[in-house]
């Protein structure tokens, strides 16, 4: 193959292009004071965050449709992708909200009626009457919601089947029951609608015209986009949906999609706690409690948002003109909820503020210096001579972890494990984070479900590891593309090990298995 060799002059032209393209496609950025906050009251938010109990991975604060404020706390970085979770809802609503707008579909069709192929022998009345609008308000009717049900049944690849087989109790449209498999069906909709994945179909009609690139989105058995799950984006990403639908669909003085859907999609549709008066103490602290719309959440405070588990969150605040993005692993979603509108939400300023060049420098000095930390170094030579590359066996069923072995070189351990049919190595540093990727799917909401995490690409890592005594070596995995970290714990005693896998999200079980040497 022959090479093209450029000009030095018109290489540079190309060069520039593409970092101008770049640019172009980055939100704009400002100072806090230049938009109306004050720089302390977002450090108080970062020390109010790093005291309390969400581990925040990132953050992206946009006021007037500037950036001023944003940070990951490393090894968290700002072109990883991360995982949304049910965040993921809110784009595929989108996609509804595409194909609305392009006249193929309306919220008041069927949902049978994209399906005749799939349907069951007997269809129930409430069935006949599922919309299309029914699963964007999580209204089907369904209790309990059939996504567990559906997802472990390893017999059945085709979850729109096994979604209009689950009964409907009550009359659709009625009550609200969250439901994942719901938002599911909108995603097969949209490929059986359109002919493309949920993904391709929002590319050319989203993603392209904000610039977003890189992303991917976990398929299930027959190739559809999960939808209510398993979408991956970079955090600026999350922050240029939330200012788009702040802007009611305008982007770059372009309509990409109507103002029209923007408003019918992000107002409340139905109750959470029908019945329940306005001034009810408990509905008043609970923006779980405030109207769900069409796969947004009303927030307190006249604010919507995009919601993911664990914390990942896309906040829009129309009244104080403001945007906010981010990606978190959290028991309490609330809780973050809370900071923002304890020490946020109270900042913003109709008009700028002075400017403060000591506070700024301070400012930009803490942002860029978060980080979670790794864990301390430690020395122990004589066994890790003693254990290095020997490979320990496990008890334990199938498809679980048969072996562990770990080697030591110049502060880094490495620990390689295998599976029944999958071998997997992972490099940890001793006081500081080492970055890998790995084929190997972390810990996460639906992990054990069949097709889990297909359709992505290898998971990005970084491990670090210690010696907490001397026959206990302790090894953190960060998913630094997810929420989730998962920690090993290997007790080693003459020839025998435990080993103890702990994932860090609190819907799922340690593993804890015991083995000896390979002899």
């Amino acid at each position: 193959m022959r090479l093209i060799q450029l000009p030095l002059a018109v290489f540079f032209i190309l060069v520039q292009l593409s970092l101008s393209a770049q640019e172009t496609s980055r939100l704009q950025r400002s100072t806090p004071e230049a938009e109306g906050i004050s720089s302390k009251a977002i450090l108080n938010f970062i020390q109010a965050v790093n005291n309390s109990k969400n581990e925040l991975h990132s953050f992206i604060l946009v006021r007037h449709g500037k950036v001023v404020a944003e940070t990951w706390w490393k090894p968290y970085a700002p072109e990883l992708k991360h995982t949304l979770y049910s965040t993921s809802k809110s784009f595929t609503s989108t996609a509804i909200g595409f194909l609305v707008s392009e006249k193929k579909i309306t919220v008041d069709d069927k949902v049978i009626s994209f399906f005749p192929e799939y349907l069951p022998d007997s269809i129930s009345p409430f069935l006949s009457q599922l919309k299309i609008k029914d699963l964007l308000t999580m209204s089907t009717g369904q209790y309990p919601e059939p996504t567990s049900a559906v997802l472990s049944n390893f017999n059945e690849n085709n979850w729109v089947k096994g979604f209009l087989r689950f009964p409907i109790t009550y009359e659709p449209g009625t009550k609200f029951n969250y439901n994942s498999l719901a938002t599911y069906m909108l995603s097969a909709i949209v490929q059986k609608v359109s002919g493309e994945k949920l993904i391709d179909y929002l590319t050319p009609r989203l993603f392209t015209p904000l610039g977003i690139t890189g992303m991917d989105w976990e398929i299930d058995p027959m190739n559809r986009n999960t939808g209510g799950w398993g979408l991956r984006l970079k955090t600026e990403d999350m922050a240029k949906f939330g200012q788009l639908l702040l802007q009611k669909g305008e982007w770059k003085s372009r309509q990409i999609i109507p103002s029209s859907w923007i408003e019918e999609a992000t107002t409340k549709k139905i109750e959470q706690m029908p019945g329940v008066p306005a001034t009810d103490s408990n509905k008043m602290a609970s923006d779980w409690a405030q109207g769900y719309c069409y796969q947004f959440w009303r927030c307190r405070n006249n604010a919507f948002r995009a919601d993911g588990a664990f914390g990942q969150y896309i906040v829009v605040m129309p009244d104080q003109d403001a945007v906010v993005a981010i990606t978190c692993e959290t028991a309490n979603m609330q809780d973050e909820l809370n900071l923002v509108w304890n020490y946020l939400l109270p900042a913003f300023q109709p008009a700028p503020l002075p400017a403060n060049k000591k506070l700024y420098k301070q400012f930009t000095t803490t942002l860029a210096a978060q980080s979670l930390q790794p864990l301390p170094v430690s020395s122990n030579a004589s066994t890790e001579q003693m254990i290095a590359g020997k490979q320990y066996m496990l008890e334990g069923a199938k498809n679980s972890i048969r072996s562990v072995s770990v080697s030591f070189q110049k502060n880094e351990c490495i620990l390689t494990t295998k599976y029944d049919t999958s071998t997997y190595s992972f490099h940890f540093g001793s006081g500081k984070w080492i970055t890998g990727q790995t084929t190997k799917p972390g810990p996460g909401l639906l992990a054990a479900a069949k097709n889990s995490s297909a359709g992505l690409s290898p998971f990005k890592t970084a491990g670090t590891y210690n010696w907490i005594s001397t026959d206990s070596l302790q090894l953190k995995l960060r998913y630094i593309e997810s929420p989730h970290t998962e920690t090993f714990l290997l007790v080693f005693d003459g020839d025998n090990v435990s080993v103890t896998i702990t994932p860090s999200n609190n819907t799922q079980m340690a593993v804890k298995r015991k083995g000896k040497i390979n002899q």
